[in-house]
């Protein structure tokens, strides 16, 4: 099952945010984000059912977890990523 999953993200100073994650090998042009006029971001990405892990990629080289992600868990380098729940 596949749902429509919302990302957003707020910086009114980033140039470029993106959505890496496991459900896109981490790639950081696969999921770039949209400018709100509000000066935040959002995307909308179709997910598959089950645990993902992800961050936003800002400016092409900083990392941040999602602060209304569901969860956080660590990666398998041990480093915490946010998590979200798809049923």
């Amino acid at each position: 099952m596949i749902r429509p999953t919302n990302f957003m993200y707020h910086d009114q100073t980033a140039k470029r945010v993106a959505v890496i994650g496991d459900f896109n090998d981490w790639h950081p042009d696969a999921h770039l984000m949209r400018h709100t006029p509000e000066g935040g971001w959002f995307l909308q990405i179709p997910l598959s059912h089950g645990h993902h892990h992800y961050l936003f990629l800002i400016d092409g080289h900083k990392r941040v977890m999602d602060p209304r992600a569901q969860g956080v868990v660590r990666n398998e380098l041990n480093q915490k990523v946010s998590l979200i729940a798809i049923s």
